[in-house]
């Protein structure tokens, strides 16, 4: 009986491999940028932080991570994938020549809005106002004077009310800073967060939203190089919705929409993966994706993978802060493994 249980314990940890999936955004030499309030990654200390997990990991592509999550092929002790979001730029540029020189690849996710219509996120214009206009106290006094102002066309709450349930601190973030982009990202109804943030985006970073685009986001010509070169590009929305705040035929208009970009970019033809804009997605949009033959999806949940007991459509990542930007330091056990 005893050896038996220890079988069964032996067998359930080969099952249980850990699959580190990490996450990146924002990659550029910040310090030497037009945009030094932007919060992302300096490039020195991404290529540190490479050095680092090609030390202590088995990098894996896309497909083989896909082989290993279908049983296919052995997950690797100490296997780890790269993924990078929302097609910027930066992937291009300061990103997809060294993966190149490394030998590695990675999981690119542009959303099809910003990629092919060169419309700028609204999540990427919150990131600029706050880089262009640090003065965080004087944004929410002109947010707030828009609400006010607003108030007769919308059904919304007293100030006070929003300033108590969404004025507070969380992550990396100030109270100040987590109220303003709270506000703008969900809270307030849609049309009206629209205006104010079309608004401090013009006052504070730019009026001309398509030539901003071609400054932050990859093209289709460069996705396809980089898809020609080995690397994997994946769906991020077409344009970068909550998807489970949507309803079931928006959600389905969705990802067809993207299944279309990434059949028109020739990104289809060895595997459909997809990345859920802010995490979001539900069963209707995990059914969805099964329907459209989609290997495996990324969430924003901050943990390991483990490989035999995950769902292959909820697989969780961790931040590039959660791991060292110094290539000699020791193994650092991220939280969550």
């Amino acid at each position: 009986m005893r050896r038996r249980r220890c079988l069964q314990r032996a067998l359930g940890a080969v099952m249980r491999q850990p699959l580190t999936i990490v996450m990146y955004h924002y990659v550029r030499p910040i310090a030497r940028s037009r945009y030094v309030g932007i919060k992302g990654l300096e490039k020195n200390d991404f290529l540190q932080q490479l050095d680092y997990l090609q030390r202590h990991y088995v990098m894996l592509s896309m497909v083989q991570a896909a082989a290993c999550l279908r049983g296919d092929e052995t997950l690797p002790s100490n296997a780890a994938l790269l993924t990078f979001d929302d097609g910027y730029l930066d992937h291009y540029l300061h990103v997809f020549p060294h993966l190149l020189e490394r030998g590695l690849t990675a999981a690119f996710y542009p959303p099809v809005c910003a990629a092919r219509d060169r419309q700028v996120l609204d999540v990427n214009k919150i990131h600029y106002i706050l880089a262009c206009q640090p003065d965080s106290n004087l944004l929410i006094e002109q947010l707030d004077a828009a609400v006010e102002a607003a108030r007769d066309r919308f059904d919304l709450l007293p100030l006070a009310q929003y300033v108590a349930e969404w004025k507070k601190p969380f992550g990396y973030d100030t109270a100040e800073v987590i109220y303003i982009k709270r506000m703008l990202q969900h809270v307030l109804p849609a049309a009206l967060r629209g205006e104010i943030v079309d608004a401090l985006f013009a006052r504070c970073v730019s009026a001309d939203e398509a030539a901003f685009a071609d400054e932050l986001y990859m093209d289709v010509a460069q996705l396809k190089t980089m898809i020609g070169a080995g690397m994997h590009v994946g769906g991020h929305g077409a344009a970068h919705d909550w998807l489970d705040r949507l309803s079931d035929d928006a959600q389905a208009a969705d990802i067809a929409t993207v299944r279309d970009f990434l059949g028109e970019l020739g990104a289809l033809d060895e595997l459909f993966t997809f990345c859920y804009p802010y995490g979001g997605h539900n069963a209707t949009t995990r059914r969805l994706l099964r329907e459209a033959g989609c290997a495996l999806a990324v969430t924003t949940e901050p943990r390991v993978a483990h490989v035999g007991e995950e769902d292959a459509l909820t697989l969780p990542r961790l931040d590039t802060n959660a791991f060292p930007r110094q290539a000699d330091a020791a193994f650092v056990e991220p939280k969550g493994w």
